[in-house]
């Protein structure tokens, strides 16, 4: 079990042992009797050192009076040991799979809200800017090179950006306009798509620039798709969040974030400004 995982077992335990304590069960044996287990049993799932299935959850809730707490619970416990997953075991073969289960989630989903202060979403990205950010993930995690399968996976992604009844809300901070990647002529190709993309009309592209007063902390770049997964991505690791609370917490997030943008002309203006300062740049090599 990764760090985070046990980490987040042990918070489970503590919520739970606060449960006990304020239905008036002051130790972990007159609990234990209550519900018909071992005291040793309680213990270590207070600790984290034992996983809690979902019926242990639901008569924890039902004998300390939280029968509301259920779903949270259970959702917490289904997904402790898969909440983090580690890089390298994910693209042990190579970057390509990775984007090929990407596209299972598009398929599900209708309503996508994507924040990120510093690179451009990856379903805007061209095929230049792709390419450069997966030679990275190969030199970073020493993988198999699928560099060129890698990047056809993505741009399938774009597939979705004209199909169903989807809609696409996404915030990018002023830094991903600027973060150069491949160089001026690739950041100026990147730039053109983007006002090609804020043209859809299921697209709602917004910048927070960077003197805008923020609501709240720009904080890690992640992906909601509906109200039941946010992926968030880390140099180690994607955590993966469905439990209810904590996609509230994310809904909430996006929702500040999204007062800080700007929109139509003045996102125009933005990404003309940016080109512009790479046009001025001289050409260089990768």
């Amino acid at each position: 079990m990764s760090e985070q995982a046990r980490g987040a077992r042990e918070a489970l335990g503590a919520r739970l042992r606060g449960f006990r304590k304020d239905a008036g069960f002051s130790s972990g044996r007159a609990f234990a009797a209550a519900t018909g287990w071992q005291e040793s049993k309680v213990s270590r799932i207070e600790n984290g050192r034992q996983n809690a299935s979902e019926d242990d959850i639901r008569l924890w809730c039902q004998t300390t009076g939280h029968d509301a707490e259920v779903p949270d619970l259970v959702a917490t416990v289904r997904h402790i040991e898969e909440m983090w997953v580690e890089w390298r075991r994910i693209l042990k073969e190579g970057a390509e799979g990775r984007q090929k289960s990407g596209l299972q989630i598009y398929r599900k989903s209708k309503f996508f809200r994507i924040w990120d202060p510093s690179v451009i979403w990856g379903t805007f990205q061209t095929p230049e800017y792709a390419d450069v950010m997966f030679r990275q993930v190969v030199h970073l995690y020493e993988i198999p090179d699928d560099v060129e399968a890698a990047t056809a996976k993505r741009l399938e992604r774009q597939q979705y950006l004209y199909r169903g009844d989807r809609k696409f809300d996404v915030i990018l901070g002023e830094q991903a306009l600027y973060s150069n990647f491949g160089g001026p002529e690739v950041m100026k190709g990147q730039l053109d798509r983007l006002l090609t993309m804020m043209r859809l009309a299921r697209v709602n592209l917004g910048i927070i620039p960077r003197s805008a007063h923020l609501e709240l902390w720009p904080g890690n770049a992640f992906s909601m798709f509906d109200d039941r997964l946010v992926l968030v991505e880390t140099y180690s690791a994607e955590l993966t969040v469905t439990q209810p609370g904590e996609i509230e917490t994310h809904a909430k997030t996006f929702a500040l974030l999204k007062q800080s943008a700007v929109y139509g002309g003045e996102v125009r203006d933005l990404i003309w400004a940016a080109f512009q300062h790479f046009d001025r740049m001289p050409r260089e090599g990768r």
